[in-house]
């Protein structure tokens, strides 16, 4: 399976965050001839002062011709995989990482931004350049 462009960056972004990947992939089965892949899984670095943080997070780069297109996958991905995490595993969060150029831009649609709402979306908006996560949208 192909790795998303800023695949790397938005890794050492998480990183730099103060996140331990913890998978690279996460792969989760959902039946027996059925995996999903989603990029990362993550857990808080301080979670021997609190209760364990998990994340799940899908990256999108939004670099191919078409916002809307990517979009479309990329919501479809995300619904997929909470189903996935909610059957298998149920404390972990699903984000969707965007980058900061494409979320002050394209997600500023009210079109977008009604169906982040309305699905709930979780969001990383990620500095591809700088390689840091620049909001976390819950």
């Amino acid at each position: 399976m192909a790795k998303d462009a800023f695949h790397q960056q938005v890794k050492n972004a998480l990183i730099k965050d103060g996140w331990i990947i913890t998978n690279d992939p996460l792969i989760i089965r959902i039946s027996e001839a059925v995996k999903v892949h989603i990029d990362l899984a993550a857990e808080s670095a301080i979670a021997a002062e609190r209760n364990t943080e998990k994340i799940a997070v899908e990256i999108k780069s939004f670099i191919a011709s078409s916002d809307i297109n990517e979009f479309h996958t990329a919501l479809g991905q995300y619904l997929n995989y909470c189903q996935a995490l909610e059957e298998n595993e149920p404390d972990r969060i699903l984000f969707l990482a965007v980058p900061s150029e494409t979320y002050f831009d394209f997600f500023q649609l009210p079109f977008i931004q009604r169906a982040i709402q309305r699905y709930q979306v979780k969001l990383i908006i990620y500095d591809p350049k700088q390689e840091e996560i620049r909001q976390w949208i819950k």
